[in-house]
């Protein structure tokens, strides 16, 4: 089993660096992503074969 944690610090930032494709590169069973301060409405991406749970800070741009 492989089980990836990462502190992205902004994910939709994160995001136009390459992290999905580094998602995709590496094939983990668990990938945890923490401050990712955004709300799940604002996700603009779908991560496939994967469950997403969010646990988002009450306040907008604020670590979840």
């Amino acid at each position: 089993m492989k089980l990836i944690s990462w502190n992205v610090n902004g994910l939709r930032a994160c995001m136009n660096k390459g992290f999905k494709e580094f998602m995709d590169s590496v094939d983990a069973d668990i990938f945890c992503v923490q401050e990712t301060k955004m709300q799940r409405e604002q996700a603009e991406f779908v991560f496939p074969g994967y469950e997403e749970y969010w646990n988002s800070a009450e306040k907008k741009g604020y670590s979840g």
